[in-house]
């Protein structure tokens, strides 16, 4: 079942963040520190109470799957057009269960949620490496949208 999370999933969600974290770290160490969440029990708890960053959970009994998501507007700017964004923060699969069709079912509830709620479109980031994710978006009908580029000196 996928739902909004609440305070009592805070354990699940630290769980897939550091198998996140673990992902990332293994593609860019220079960037990403090893065996560290993006967020703690205080920040997490302080996200659950934004309406504007939802996160969802896939609950089978424990918490085995989640999306991150961050709601934008863009309003009366000189260049861009108004529109509602919703971005993709972080969806993550408890690797125990990959490739059981719960990342697809979170991208679509996310996906419902965001036309429900008169999104224009859905962005997120996708770190080059992460060849999974990139097959995986893209399996799902997202294209890029723009790409970032670094040189490290």
């Amino acid at each position: 079942m996928i739902r909004k999370a609440e305070k009592r999933d805070i354990p699940g969600l630290i769980k897939l963040l550091y198998q996140a974290d673990a992902v990332h770290n293994g593609i860019r160490p220079d960037l990403f520190k090893s065996n560290t969440p993006k967020y703690d029990e205080q920040e997490l708890e302080h996200i659950l109470e934004e309406e504007h960053k939802p996160i969802f959970v896939y609950d089978d009994g424990k918490i085995v799957g989640h999306a991150f998501c961050q709601i934008t507007e863009v309003r009366n700017h000189r260049l861009l057009q108004d529109i509602k964004t919703l971005y993709i923060d972080d969806i993550c699969v408890d690797e125990v269960v990959r490739g059981k069709h719960i990342g697809k079912a979170l991208y679509e509830f996310v996906r419902d949620y965001a036309k429900s709620i008169g999104c224009y479109n859905i962005t997120l980031n996708v770190w080059e490496g992460n060849d999974p994710a990139q097959r995986f978006y893209q399996s799902m009908g997202m294209q890029v949208q723009k790409t970032g580029m670094e040189i490290i000196l």
